[in-house]
Protein backbone atom coordinates (compact mmCIF):
# COMPACT_ATOMS: atom_id res chain seq x y z
CA UNK A 1 0.00 0.00 0.00
CA UNK A 2 2.99 2.44 0.59
CA UNK A 3 4.16 1.79 -2.41
CA UNK A 4 1.26 2.21 -4.31
CA UNK A 5 0.34 5.73 -2.79
CA UNK A 6 4.37 6.56 -3.02
CA UNK A 7 3.89 6.09 -7.12
CA UNK A 8 0.66 8.00 -6.80
CA UNK A 9 2.32 11.07 -5.11
CA UNK A 10 5.05 10.43 -7.76
CA UNK A 11 2.55 10.32 -10.75
CA UNK A 12 1.08 13.56 -9.09
CA UNK A 13 3.60 15.22 -9.11
CA UNK A 14 4.81 14.78 -12.74
CA UNK A 15 1.41 16.00 -14.04
CA UNK A 16 1.92 19.31 -11.79
CA UNK A 17 5.88 19.98 -13.19
CA UNK A 18 4.08 19.40 -16.28
CA UNK A 19 1.95 22.04 -15.87
CA UNK A 20 4.06 24.26 -14.87
CA UNK A 21 6.02 24.21 -17.80
CA UNK A 22 3.13 24.48 -20.08
CA UNK A 23 2.08 27.36 -18.13
CA UNK A 24 5.53 28.72 -17.90
CA UNK A 25 6.51 28.29 -21.76
CA UNK A 26 3.25 29.90 -22.71
CA UNK A 27 3.88 32.93 -20.46
CA UNK A 28 7.38 33.48 -21.69
CA UNK A 29 5.96 33.52 -25.26
CA UNK A 30 3.44 35.97 -24.68
CA UNK A 31 5.86 38.23 -22.70
CA UNK A 32 8.81 37.71 -25.19
CA UNK A 33 6.22 38.63 -28.34
CA UNK A 34 4.14 40.87 -27.18
CA UNK A 35 5.85 44.10 -28.95
CA UNK A 36 6.39 42.60 -31.87
CA UNK A 37 2.58 41.69 -32.54
CA UNK A 38 -0.05 43.67 -34.50
CA UNK A 39 -3.87 44.03 -35.44
CA UNK A 40 -4.24 47.26 -36.90
CA UNK A 41 -2.29 47.52 -40.64
CA UNK A 42 -2.35 50.93 -40.33
CA UNK A 43 0.19 50.99 -37.27
CA UNK A 44 2.51 47.67 -38.71
CA UNK A 45 6.16 49.14 -40.16
CA UNK A 46 6.91 48.41 -43.88
CA UNK A 47 8.85 44.90 -44.53
CA UNK A 48 9.82 43.75 -47.95
CA UNK A 49 8.58 40.09 -47.28
CA UNK A 50 5.84 38.68 -45.36
CA UNK A 51 6.00 35.09 -44.50
CA UNK A 52 2.48 33.56 -44.77
CA UNK A 53 2.44 29.96 -42.34
CA UNK A 54 -0.04 27.74 -44.68
CA UNK A 55 -2.36 25.37 -42.96
CA UNK A 56 -4.82 23.11 -44.99
CA UNK A 57 -7.33 24.54 -46.93
CA UNK A 58 -10.22 22.18 -45.89
CA UNK A 59 -11.31 21.06 -42.69
CA UNK A 60 -14.30 18.50 -42.03
CA UNK A 61 -15.05 18.71 -45.64
CA UNK A 62 -15.76 22.77 -45.16
CA UNK A 63 -13.31 25.38 -45.90
CA UNK A 64 -10.39 25.72 -43.10
CA UNK A 65 -11.86 29.36 -41.58
CA UNK A 66 -8.05 29.54 -40.30
CA UNK A 67 -6.99 29.27 -43.83
CA UNK A 68 -9.68 31.74 -45.43
CA UNK A 69 -8.57 34.07 -42.47
CA UNK A 70 -4.88 33.93 -43.47
CA UNK A 71 -5.25 34.61 -46.96
CA UNK A 72 -7.36 37.78 -46.02
CA UNK A 73 -5.15 39.06 -44.17
CA UNK A 74 -2.06 38.75 -46.69
CA UNK A 75 -4.14 39.81 -49.24
CA UNK A 76 -5.03 43.89 -47.16
CA UNK A 77 -1.11 43.77 -46.37
CA UNK A 78 -0.05 43.54 -49.93
CA UNK A 79 -2.42 45.65 -51.19
CA UNK A 80 -2.08 48.46 -48.26
CA UNK A 81 1.89 48.43 -49.10
CA UNK A 82 3.07 47.09 -46.23
CA UNK A 83 5.13 44.30 -48.14
CA UNK A 84 6.04 43.74 -51.54
CA UNK A 85 6.47 40.38 -51.83
CA UNK A 86 4.72 36.68 -50.34
CA UNK A 87 6.91 33.64 -49.33
CA UNK A 88 4.18 31.09 -48.74
CA UNK A 89 5.41 28.04 -46.72
CA UNK A 90 3.54 25.09 -46.62
CA UNK A 91 3.13 21.04 -46.43
CA UNK A 92 4.07 19.78 -49.82
CA UNK A 93 4.20 16.20 -47.94
CA UNK A 94 2.85 14.32 -51.12
CA UNK A 95 1.16 14.68 -54.84
CA UNK A 96 -2.18 14.96 -53.13
CA UNK A 97 -1.78 17.65 -50.68
CA UNK A 98 -0.11 20.88 -51.71
CA UNK A 99 -0.53 23.78 -49.06
CA UNK A 100 1.45 26.49 -50.94
CA UNK A 101 0.31 26.14 -53.85
CA UNK A 102 -3.55 26.58 -52.99
CA UNK A 103 -2.97 29.30 -50.90
CA UNK A 104 -1.11 30.78 -53.86
CA UNK A 105 -4.11 30.60 -56.16
CA UNK A 106 -6.38 31.99 -53.64
CA UNK A 107 -3.89 35.18 -52.71
CA UNK A 108 -3.85 35.52 -57.01
CA UNK A 109 -7.42 35.47 -56.96
CA UNK A 110 -7.48 38.33 -54.18
CA UNK A 111 -5.53 40.06 -56.65
CA UNK A 112 -2.16 39.69 -55.70
CA UNK A 113 0.05 39.47 -58.78
CA UNK A 114 2.17 35.55 -59.19
CA UNK A 115 5.01 37.57 -59.56
CA UNK A 116 4.75 38.46 -56.15
CA UNK A 117 3.88 35.06 -54.08
CA UNK A 118 7.03 32.74 -53.12
CA UNK A 119 6.49 29.13 -52.89
CA UNK A 120 8.03 27.40 -49.52
CA UNK A 121 6.79 23.75 -50.36
CA UNK A 122 9.67 22.52 -47.35
CA UNK A 123 7.12 24.61 -44.71
CA UNK A 124 6.18 21.07 -42.73
CA UNK A 125 6.87 22.78 -39.49
CA UNK A 126 6.30 26.05 -37.85
CA UNK A 127 10.09 26.24 -37.35
CA UNK A 128 11.33 24.57 -40.58
CA UNK A 129 9.53 27.59 -42.22
CA UNK A 130 11.29 30.11 -39.84
CA UNK A 131 14.50 28.88 -40.40
CA UNK A 132 14.29 28.20 -43.68
CA UNK A 133 13.19 32.24 -44.19
CA UNK A 134 16.88 32.76 -43.19
CA UNK A 135 18.93 29.75 -44.68
CA UNK A 136 17.15 29.26 -47.99
CA UNK A 137 15.59 32.77 -48.78
CA UNK A 138 18.49 34.78 -47.15
CA UNK A 139 15.84 37.10 -45.38
CA UNK A 140 16.51 38.61 -41.55
CA UNK A 141 13.89 40.61 -41.39
CA UNK A 142 9.74 39.79 -42.04
CA UNK A 143 6.59 40.22 -41.06
CA UNK A 144 4.89 36.87 -40.30
CA UNK A 145 1.21 36.46 -40.76
CA UNK A 146 -0.84 33.80 -39.04
CA UNK A 147 -3.17 34.10 -35.84
CA UNK A 148 -2.13 35.62 -33.08
CA UNK A 149 -1.32 32.31 -31.04
CA UNK A 150 0.93 30.95 -33.85
CA UNK A 151 2.65 34.20 -34.67
CA UNK A 152 3.61 34.32 -31.11
CA UNK A 153 5.44 30.73 -31.03
CA UNK A 154 6.73 31.83 -34.99
CA UNK A 155 8.24 35.42 -33.89
CA UNK A 156 9.62 33.40 -30.70
CA UNK A 157 11.45 31.20 -32.88
CA UNK A 158 13.01 33.81 -35.18
CA UNK A 159 14.22 35.81 -32.42
CA UNK A 160 16.11 32.97 -30.97
CA UNK A 161 17.13 32.51 -34.72
CA UNK A 162 18.52 36.17 -35.07
CA UNK A 163 15.75 37.29 -37.68
CA UNK A 164 14.08 40.42 -36.79
CA UNK A 165 10.59 39.48 -37.44
CA UNK A 166 7.42 41.21 -36.40
CA UNK A 167 3.57 40.08 -36.62
CA UNK A 168 0.25 40.70 -38.03
CA UNK A 169 -2.50 38.75 -36.61
CA UNK A 170 -5.11 37.24 -38.85
CA UNK A 171 -8.90 36.63 -37.70
CA UNK A 172 -8.83 34.30 -35.20
CA UNK A 173 -11.73 31.41 -34.86
CA UNK A 174 -14.26 31.39 -31.76
CA UNK A 175 -15.45 27.80 -31.68
CA UNK A 176 -14.72 24.03 -30.73
CA UNK A 177 -12.09 23.97 -33.12
CA UNK A 178 -10.84 26.99 -31.94
CA UNK A 179 -10.33 26.34 -28.16
CA UNK A 180 -9.22 22.76 -29.09
CA UNK A 181 -6.28 23.97 -31.46
CA UNK A 182 -5.22 26.87 -28.81
CA UNK A 183 -5.05 24.12 -26.47
CA UNK A 184 -2.74 22.12 -28.94
CA UNK A 185 -0.48 25.35 -28.81
CA UNK A 186 0.12 25.08 -24.99
CA UNK A 187 1.97 21.85 -25.68
CA UNK A 188 3.13 23.13 -28.91
CA UNK A 189 5.38 25.74 -27.22
CA UNK A 190 6.67 23.22 -24.95
CA UNK A 191 8.16 21.25 -27.65
CA UNK A 192 9.11 24.50 -29.47
CA UNK A 193 11.66 25.65 -26.46
CA UNK A 194 12.60 21.56 -26.58
CA UNK A 195 13.76 21.71 -29.98
CA UNK A 196 15.56 25.09 -29.61
CA UNK A 197 17.26 23.60 -26.71
CA UNK A 198 18.68 20.82 -28.66
CA UNK A 199 19.03 22.58 -32.01
CA UNK A 200 16.71 20.68 -33.69
CA UNK A 201 17.09 21.40 -37.85
CA UNK A 202 14.44 21.73 -40.57
CA UNK A 203 13.11 18.19 -42.11
CA UNK A 204 15.17 19.84 -45.28
CA UNK A 205 17.37 22.67 -46.46
CA UNK A 206 18.45 22.56 -49.86
CA UNK A 207 19.97 25.05 -52.34
CA UNK A 208 19.34 29.05 -51.64
CA UNK A 209 16.83 30.79 -53.11
CA UNK A 210 16.97 34.17 -53.88
CA UNK A 211 14.10 36.86 -53.76
CA UNK A 212 14.43 39.77 -55.74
Amino acid sequence: MKILAKFFITGFEIVFLFLILILLSDRVVINTTKNKIYTNISEIPVNKVGLLLGTAKYFGGYENPYYRYRINAAIALYKAGKISVILVSGDNGNKHYDEPTDIKNDLIAGGVPASKIILDYAGFRTLDSVVRLKKIFGQNKVTIISQEFHNQRAIFIAINKNIDAIGYNAKDVKSYNGLRIQLREKLARVKMFIDLLFGVKPKYLGEKIEIG
